[in-house]
């Protein structure tokens, strides 16, 4: 039988396969659920603009934090308990910020970056781990289930909370049974031998990798194409008032925008698996990013500008799921590629925290989106930099010296 039909013949893949998939849903609709209903949040509490801005920069915090320490917790508890333990804070910040106490509000959110994060950094470790020569393929199932529940949550939160009257408390509460399931999927696991990484796969990489170019260019790559799509989540709209649209419309073209990236989610990764270096696909991306925001300075019909929010969303669609991808790509092992991960998602998600209030400094500054998006180009050119050093076909910790 071929290596092939194997894979796609074996119940324990499929099954693997699965839960990886439950994971994947819940990785981003407990915080993209959040945005829509934000300012039902801030009436009922009485918040400032600036104090419910932190209800959506907390996670991002927690990403930063946590991404570090998630390797040392998958080492302590094995994959499949940490998955469990990042699940079960996860359930718990969701009940949490749903009691309709302030205080609850803000700790709970804080937890739901914890669990998230612990999730987030231990995936390309368990897609490396289980599917070494499938990386790819792994990476492109979890990713685009991660968007498609992303944009669903975006998409029917104000639905159900002012459509059906459920209100946002009960809206958001609901997001819990996901983990629920992902908790039903992985809990049984655990009276199995937990994933560990094997003592032949056990180096001193947590210094190293801060040492290795590649890791770096891993890691600037994550955080320049994150710096990137949060400004857009964050600012998309208002660029698009800038243009003429109405409230209601610019907002749509958000959704748009996560929609036409479902296609880069799905595809880069399977193409990165199949290249001997991911640089041609770097470029690719690039064009398509120059393209899109160079179609947001121009201006124009709103055909125009629809074709270039496509554009960018086809490319920050790629370039995240890239991102993914090169970290299972350019690590040798499972626990390499957690400790990578860990790496590129602490600054990443830091880099991504700073861009919504840079491109919102500039535009108070300057009173006009021209300056943004100069930067966003700027921005696009060091991660196509950093990307093609990422992209190269070896691993992170081929350029050390030895460190024993």
């Amino acid at each position: 039988m071929s290596q092939h039909q194997s894979f796609f013949s074996n119940k324990k893949q499929w099954l693997l396969i699965l839960g990886i998939a439950v994971i994947a849903f819940n990785l981003r609709p407990a915080i993209t659920s959040v945005g829509p209903v934000i300012a039902s949040i801030r009436t009922d509490f009485g918040l400032s603009n600036g104090t419910a801005g932190l209800i959506t920069t907390l996670p991002l915090l927690s990403f930063a934090l946590l991404s570090p320490l998630a390797p040392k917790i998958g080492q302590k508890l094995g994959f499949e308990g940490a998955i469990v333990a990042g699940l079960f804070v996860l359930f718990i910040g969701i009940l949490l910020r749903a009691t309709g106490l302030l205080s609850f509000l803000f700790i709970g959110t804080a937890l739901i970056g914890i669990g998230i994060a612990i999730c987030n950094v231990l995936l390309p470790g368990l897609a490396k781990l289980h599917f070494p020569l499938k990386v790819g393929l792994i990476t492109s199932v979890y990713s685009t289930l991660m968007s498609v529940f992303a944009a669903l949550a975006s998409g029917i939160t104000v639905p159900l909370a002012e459509g059906v009257g459920l209100g946002w408390n009960t809206t958001l509460l609901l997001w819990a049974a996901l983990v629920l399931v992902g908790l039903a999927v992985w809990v049984p696991q655990l009276r199995g031998k937990n994933s560990e990484p094997s003592a032949a796969q056990v180096q001193p990489l947590s210094s190293s990798l801060w040492r290795s170019a590649i890791a770096w260019q891993v890691t600037l790559f994550m955080g320049l194409q994150s710096f990137l799509f949060y400004s857009s989540v964050a600012w998309l709209p208002e660029i698009m008032q800038s243009h003429g649209m109405e409230v209601a419309t610019a907002g749509w073209m958000l959704s748009l925008m996560q929609f036409a990236g479902l296609p880069g989610n799905f595809l880069a990764p399977i193409l990165a698996g199949r290249m001997t270096d991911q640089r041609a696909l770097i470029i690719g991306i690039s064009i398509l990013y120059t393209l899109g925001i160079s179609g947001l300075l121009i201006g124009g019909s709103t055909a125009f500008l629809i074709v270039s929010i496509i554009l960018m969303g086809l490319a920050s669609g790629s370039s995240i799921s890239l991102a993914l991808t090169l970290i299972g790509l350019r690590s040798a092992t499972a626990k390499q590629a957690s400790k990578l991960s860990g790496m590129a998602q602490s600054l990443g998600y830091l880099l991504a925290a700073a861009g919504p209030i840079a491109v919102g400094l500039l535009f108070d500054f300057f009173h006009t989106w021209t300056a943004p998006l100069l930067l966003f180009i700027i921005i696009l050119i060091a991660m196509v930099i950093t990307g093609l050093g990422a992209g190269r076909n070896q691993y992170a910790t081929r350029d050390l010296e030895p460190t024993e």
